[in-house]
């Protein structure tokens, strides 16, 4: 559907989305995000690659049980297996954010300043939240502007909203309305990257439930690492071929 007329028929259906997102919300268990320090390195010797992972609940590895499964540390370890550079990563997310709280709350309160990498996992919540598409380019937009304004040197990546209709948790019906307000947010995003110096990457494909954890709506470790290696692939692309003394033995 076009993305205009999306907006009008979403709103129409918002009801419809209003009751079955409160009993998706009644019978999905709520999960913590795993314990442990968010921030490590794969590979030996100062970080030549230093990647933040800064968002929602995703961001924070809400569903999987081991920090070490979680998206930054998954992406590190591609990235070093890719490139033989050591790979330092740190995860910041905010459970329930939308883009503007994570540009207002999340960004100022990062304490490093030399990250290489920053891949931005927003958009889920602006979409289930029915924001609108100004109030996303508002808040989207901004959220650009400061990841630069915070880390020039760093190259951003965008994770854009995956298909809401293979979420295991998500009635047909919710899927459709959402997948509707996902469709805003994916188009408004990948525009934003396209003028604020940004990589979108392609939405990443959902192979199958195994992926997701018991909420039905987060990923799980394979839902991680398969996010993961599809992040960084895009990653991996903008950097320099691995020399021999440079590959893992």
């Amino acid at each position: 559907m076009n993305t205009f007329l999306s907006g009008p028929v979403s709103w129409l259906l918002a009801p419809l989305a209003l009751i079955k997102g409160l009993g998706v919300r009644r019978l999905a268990p709520r999960l913590p995000p795993p314990s442990g320090r968010p921030r490590g390195q794969v590979g030996d010797g100062p970080a030549q690659l230093r990647l933040l992972v800064l968002g929602d609940s995703s961001a924070a590895g809400v569903g999987a049980e081991r920090i070490e499964d979680t998206l930054g540390p998954q992406i590190a370890a591609c990235l070093n297996a890719a490139t033989g550079k050591p790979v330092s990563w740190r995860n910041a997310g905010a459970n329930s954010a939308i883009a503007a709280q994570i540009r207002d709350h999340v960004v100022p309160n990062i304490e490093d300043r030399d990250y290489t990498h920053v891949v931005l996992a927003v958009g889920t919540n602006d979409a289930k939240n029915f924001v609108t598409r100004s109030a996303f380019k508002k808040g989207f937009g901004g959220l650009l502007y400061a990841a630069h304004a915070r880390w020039p040197d760093a190259r951003i990546y965008w994770s854009p909203v995956v298909d809401m209709n293979h979420v295991p948790a998500l009635p047909a019906s919710l899927a459709y309305v959402l997948g509707l307000r996902a469709g805003i947010i994916n188009t408004m995003g990948i525009q934003l990257c396209r003028e604020r110096y940004a990589t979108a990457a392609a939405p990443l494909q959902i192979e199958g439930p195994e992926g997701f954890a018991a909420d039905g709506f987060h990923a799980n470790a394979l839902g991680y690492r398969h996010w993961a290696a599809h992040l960084a692939r895009f990653i991996a692309d903008a950097e320099p071929a691995p020399s021999s003394s440079q590959k893992p033995g």
